[in-house]
């Protein structure tokens, strides 16, 4: 048989996965992995969507999207002071398979094989995989804990060589929760427009902030507009992650490029999905704002929660729904530590090592991602369980 492709055999899947995959199967047990609200998509769009199916909207699309939520879209953005884009619907607005394909596809729009892009870590693990997809080479400029997990712009401008093609921006984070400082986002602008490189700026945690704080914006900086990829989506926002819905704002070059590359590996969006859309930004805005309200205080739980007990820290996240845990006071790697407690204690948890290389300041393998989207009593079951179990380990 001949061989598959370096690409297939060399790519790497997610460790988020593996550890839910290593659960399944298993009773009582606690799941902290995946990064998917824990909440009902709320029902004016799932009316929508029946409504939609009923008159028998189940053909294709434009590839595009359909044009009325381009324009739901368009007018959510030119609202929306804290992420301004003035974008014509017509041109400026690709509806996608979620985030997910925006993020591709923006890679394969900007990137020749051999071109540099800079991930700042740690990063969701997909990012460095669909760079290589698209030929890149990832270049990791790491942010440290004691600044938040916040980025350098000057580690960033270092980083920078005649092959640096592009900064991929992600803030709220996942996994950290770090919302990058108002400061740092103009530092970053200025170092896109100095060396005109595209810049995607992922912004689906955007409305999940917290502590009265605004998620600071690239979309600000009118003089890096044409460098600017904006890509967002409905699945954290309202609940929708199975619905598969998502959306890029650029250029009207880009975008057209973009849905030509759209065109050959999906074609278009299920528009009864679409449509539902269009009910979320018309009808369900109060809804985002209950969830960020319920998040926050889960946040509040384990953020207090974790720094209780022995051997763990964190930081305190400013938005997403994830924390970021210390535990190099265990001794042990951060999957070691993962399969430990899923063996001891029941509850499933993401190793540091997941996302992105570790460096000599930053050492990934002495951390875990703890996904808070879940019930605040499923929260302190969890914290009562770790602060067992840390107990049992230190007193040996």
């Amino acid at each position: 048989m001949k061989q598959i492709s370096d690409l297939a055999l060399n790519l790497k899947g997610s460790i988020i996965r593996e550890m839910h995959t290593a659960a399944a199967g298993m009773t009582d047990v606690l799941n902290f992995t995946v990064g998917e609200p824990d909440f009902v998509t709320p029902r004016p769009i799932i009316e929508r969507a029946f409504q939609s199916l009923n008159e028998g909207k189940t053909f294709y699309s434009q590839n595009r999207g359909i044009l009325l939520l381009r324009k739901a879209i368009a007018e959510y953005h030119t609202n929306n002071p804290s992420a301004p884009l003035n974008a014509d619907p017509n041109t400026e607005i690709l509806i996608t398979i979620g985030a997910t394909e925006a993020l591709q596809l923006a890679l394969l729009a900007c990137i020749n094989p051999g071109d540099e892009v800079i991930a700042l870590t740690p990063c969701w693990p997909n990012y460095l995989n669909m760079i290589k997809v698209a030929g890149g080479i990832p270049v990791c400029v790491p942010g440290y804990e004691e600044n938040g997990f916040s980025p350098n712009p000057e580690d960033i401008e270092a980083a920078i060589t005649n092959k640096t093609k592009m900064i991929m921006i992600n803030s709220p984070s996942n996994p950290t929760g770090c919302v990058i400082p108002k400061e740092t986002i103009a530092q970053i602008a200025a170092i896109i427009e100095k060396y005109d490189l595209f810049a995607i700026t992922d912004e689906v945690y955007r409305t999940i902030v917290f502590d009265n704080q605004e998620a600071a914006s690239l979309t600000v900086y009118p003089e890096i507009k044409d460098n600017l990829i904006y890509i967002n989506s409905f699945s954290k926002m309202f609940a929708m992650t199975g619905w598969r819905v998502g959306y890029t704002i650029a250029n009207e070059l880009l975008i057209d490029r973009m849905t030509k590359l759209h065109q050959n590996f999906a074609n278009s969006i299920f528009v009864p999905a679409q449509e539902a859309c269009i009910t979320a930004l018309e009808e369900c805005i109060p809804d985002t704002v209950k969830m960020q309200e319920s998040y926050e205080k889960r946040r509040n739980i384990i953020y207090s929660g974790i720094n209780d007990i022995k051997g763990l820290s964190c930081e305190k996240p400013g938005g997403a729904f994830y924390v970021f845990v210390n535990l190099s006071e265990f001794g042990m790697g951060s999957k070691e530590f993962c399969l430990k407690i899923l063996d001891e204690i029941k509850t499933v948890t993401v190793p540091g090592i997941g996302f992105g290389p570790s460096t000599e300041k930053l050492n990934l393998d002495h951390y875990v991602r703890i996904s808070y989207a879940t019930s605040e009593e499923n929260i302190n079951e969890f914290l009562n369980r770790l602060d067992g179990f840390s107990n049992k380990f230190f007193s040996k």
